[in-house]
């Protein structure tokens, strides 16, 4: 189970891309809410990133050679032991190519509603496989934070929208 939950941690949809795209967006955002949530959003998704890492380290702690083999964990044990490393499901390292900062609002903040969906729906699947109450529990959880954030990225972009059609005055 570690081995597929750390593609929420490294992974192209996972928490560390998510947090360094809103962190990194805010800066163009045009109104102080909007750069306020995403600095906001993008720190909770550092919060989630702290979840999934100790997910993982609870569910490598104690397990043996022969069931890390035996779950094809073996590779990335190899190369960092039963350390937690930014990578996805079939251990390709995390890369800032997973992240997007376009510089326009609106175009970054449908990013973000995709990236969102993306996310929850990784949750699902995680979910799907999952078979231990304790680790089904935060993962729920995280998926749901998707959905807030999904609706609040939705309300910024409306604002946003709503801003670029008014009448200017100068």
């Amino acid at each position: 189970m570690a081995k597929i939950i750390l593609t929420q941690y490294g992974g192209a949809d996972g928490e560390l891309a998510a947090s360094l795209r809103y962190l990194s967006q805010k800066f163009t955002m045009p109104t102080g809410a909007a750069k306020g949530a995403l600095n906001d959003i993008g720190t909770e998704e550092l919060a989630h990133l702290e979840m999934i890492g100790t997910m993982c380290h609870q569910l490598l702690k104690g397990v043996s050679c022969e069931e890390l083999i035996a779950c094809g964990y073996d590779p990335s044990y190899v190369e960092h032991g039963v350390g937690v490393y930014p990578a996805n499901a079939a251990g390709v390292p995390f890369t800032a190519a997973y992240i997007q900062s376009k510089g326009d609002p609106v175009t970054d903040l449908t990013e973000n509603m995709a990236a969102e969906q993306k996310a929850k729906q990784t949750y699902e699947y995680l979910i799907n496989m999952a078979d231990d109450p304790d680790v089904i529990a935060p993962l729920r959880f995280l998926r749901e934070r998707e959905i807030v954030h999904f609706q609040r990225f939705g309300e910024i972009l409306e604002d946003i929208q709503e801003r670029n059609c008014k009448k200017k005055y100068y």
